[in-house]
């Protein structure tokens, strides 16, 4: 009752807030009734629910690309779970789960909220109405319309982050992070956008310059990462079982000739892969892959490591170079995959402290670009490569970037930027103790 209270108070007091909800509705109902008439045979979701099928019917061929209208590529018990959406048909079974997005982003707004609050600096204002702000931008982004129309599943994923965040900030006893873990490897088991997060549920810290040792908290690190693990390691199961299958999956995801297809991805491996193709330079995507990724998590986990943040919310920083290694890293990384990171970069506004240059500068203004300009430039890049033969989507890749860089930089000017930070909270706090003593 008090989300429902809550909910009807700032539709009567907010403006922003109701056109907000309204024009997420009208994404929903858009969405909805394209898929089921002009876009029936164009959406993602079709090819999760041939997955579904087949996945019941003919386990082996799972991975039988021709098959679908464009290639299957999670792990096997992804496709378990649209069995179910499956055996309803495909009109019944879209409806049911266009449904369960739109109520599943009704809790990735209830669980951003949570967040936020629980994260925020004391500089912050401390009402909730700069929240409820940001709320309504994710709300409104442009984002959500493609994700229904494609008949995605990220808000799943995105959920099941911020579940498992929440989880990991406000308890700190051994089964709350077990069980956090455990939630991100479920989202990571349905669509492996979060598995680059893995590495970063580690409590780590090199510090040169005051104990001049590695500290590490073994008992939380070790049962985040086996809750995360645990779910991913049930596929092996399936792999032993039926051969075929990780034939299928390795090839689809990594050796086969998918990966080299020109396409929109914004991630640097993409970007390489393109320019090599136009300029008929000699590669292997697989060692691209691989050099790229490797490097992006090296420098992702320096910054993770010795960066000097605050050791409870230290996760926040984590999950997001993990999604953005991941986003930058892997061959294909699409639009609708940043609803998945925009509430990270919310939550990091409301962490950082409120006049930060860092936030206002790059995270921001990031934000923004991810949530209502980002989807142009993916309309930008077919004129391009019509027209001038430029196959090459880069906005998103240099934003992602920045917030890497921002984030490096917020961390390691850390200890210099705590004196103005501190002082300026002691001025706060003063402040709010000679208001209670009037």
């Amino acid at each position: 009752m008090r989300i429902k209270d809550r909910f009807l108070e700032i539709w009567a007091e907010n403006k922003l807030f109701r056109y907000a909800v309204i024009i997420h509705l009208g994404y929903f109902v858009v969405s909805l009734i394209c898929v089921l008439t002009i876009l029936r045979d164009q959406n993602d979701f079709i090819i999760y629910f041939n997955a579904g099928g087949i996945f019941y019917n003919d386990i082996n061929n799972l991975y039988d690309q021709k098959q679908y209208l464009w290639d299957y590529r999670y792990l096997p018990l992804s496709a378990m779970f649209f069995v179910p959406f499956y055996l309803l048909g495909f009109e019944l079974g879209f409806i049911i789960f266009h449904i369960l997005n739109l109520i599943i982003n009704i809790l990735i707004c209830v669980y951003l909220y949570k967040v936020c609050v629980l994260v925020r600096g004391v500089d912050h204002e401390q009402n909730d109405k700069r929240i409820i702000l940001y709320i309504c931008f994710y709300l409104m982004s442009v984002a959500q319309m493609f994700n229904y129309l494609l008949g995605q599943i990220n808000q799943i994923i995105t959920l099941s982050i911020l579940i498992a965040l929440y989880m990991f900030i406000k308890y700190n006893t051994l089964k709350r992070q077990f069980l956090g873990g455990l939630i991100l490897g479920i989202s990571i088991l349905i669509k492996p956008t979060a598995i680059s997060m893995i590495p970063f549920l580690l409590i780590i810290n090199l510090d040169f310059k005051r104990r001049k040792k590695l500290m590490i908290d073994f008992s939380i690190s070790i049962l985040r990462f086996l809750g995360a693990i645990l779910p991913l390691s049930l596929n092996l199961i399936l792999f032993f079982i039926y051969p075929k299958l990780w034939e299928g999956f390795v090839e689809t995801n990594f050796t086969g000739s998918n990966p080299v297809t020109l396409n929109f991805s914004f991630s640097i491996t993409k970007i390489i892969l393109n320019f090599c193709y136009v300029y008929n330079i000699p590669f292997n995507q697989l060692y691209v892959l691989i050099a790229v990724l490797s490097t992006l998590t090296v420098i992702g986990f320096i910054i993770f490591i010795m960066g000097k943040f605050d050791k409870q919310h230290s996760i926040i920083y984590g999950l997001t170079i993990g999604m953005i290694v991941l986003l930058l890293g892997y061959y294909d990384s699409w639009n609708h995959h940043l609803l998945s990171l925009t509430p990270l970069l919310i939550i990091i506004i409301f962490n950082m402290p409120r006049h930060s240059k860092i936030s206002d500068k790059i995270i921001q203004k990031s934000f923004f670009f991810f949530s209502f300009f980002d989807l142009a430039f993916m309309w930008f890049w077919f004129l391009q490569y019509m027209y001038f033969n430029f196959p090459y989507n880069f906005a998103s890749t240099i934003f992602l970037v920045l917030i890497l860089y921002g984030i490096s930089k917020q961390s390691f000017s850390h200890e210099q930027d705590d004196k103005k930070y501190h002082s300026k909270i002691k001025t706060i706090r003063e402040g709010d103790i000679k208001e209670q003593n009037i």
